[in-house]
């Protein structure tokens, strides 16, 4: 796994083959064409929390990063630390900026990603850039930002169906290594947000647990572990 930068790590798992695509199909091959060179430098990937986005940029990072240079920011983590912790980024092959939407409007960090996209674009390299929001709905005070952002390729992040979402913790459970029966998987469906970050991370709560308990994950255990539910029925954020 290659070594990003400020200690920043991806995920094993975050690779395109884990990702159930549903309705975002035309985004995914997009993302698995992205190569140096290969087309426009910059992409932007909108949508909720949880919809995906993070997964995204990382698989990006672990497809461009076995033949090249690619490094993930995220802002949410990194915004703290000041623009300065996108120096450098303008060497790699593939920069990907999560969370851009934590910094728009600041000027020190809008002049760092104004120099970071020509520094792309020049050499030829790919940006691709993660935020809730499209790039025309952020305010922008630097306009030759804004002018080269709002060209980028856009795609909007489309929630998965209840199958789709089935599928996608199928997934994350075989990739752990984890059994997780049709039982357990649709009461989590049930009592818990539909929100594939969220459901991933019970997911990964409940794997560690029954290691320790040397139990395997069925409803009683998911209730014992976990606890009262989180809310009443398909309550919380979309998937």
């Amino acid at each position: 796994m290659q070594q990003l930068p400020l200690g920043v790590r991806l995920r094993d798992r975050a690779v395109f083959a884990s990702f159930v695509a549903g309705p975002n199909a035309e985004l995914l091959r997009h993302l698995e064409r992205i190569a140096p060179g290969s087309g426009p430098t910059a992409t932007w990937l909108h949508g909720p929390a949880g919809s995906g986005k993070t997964h995204l940029l990382q698989a990006v990072c672990n497809a461009v990063g076995s033949s090249g240079r690619a490094g993930y920011f995220p802002l949410a983590e990194l915004a703290a630390l000041g623009a300065d912790a996108l120096e450098g980024a303008g060497a790699l092959d593939c920069a990907c900026i999560d969370d851009l939407d934590r910094v728009a409007d600041i000027p020190e960090w809008e002049y760092a990603l104004f120099s970071l996209y020509r520094e792309l674009e020049e050499r030829g390299a790919t940006l691709v850039i993660a935020a809730q929001a499209p790039p025309a709905s952020l305010r922008w005070r630097l306009e030759d930002l804004r002018s080269r952002l709002a060209a980028s390729v856009v795609f909007a992040l489309r929630e998965l169906d209840e199958s789709q979402q089935a599928e996608a913790l199928r997934r994350h459970a075989q990739a752990r290594g984890l059994e997780l029966p049709d039982e357990s998987l649709q009461f989590l469906q049930r009592r818990y947000p539909r929100d594939i970050a969220k459901l991933c991370g019970i997911l990964d709560a409940l794997d560690d647990a029954s290691l320790a308990a040397q139990r395997r994950i069925t409803v009683p255990f998911v209730r014992e572990v976990l606890g009262a539910p989180l809310g009443p029925a398909g309550a919380g954020s979309s998937a």
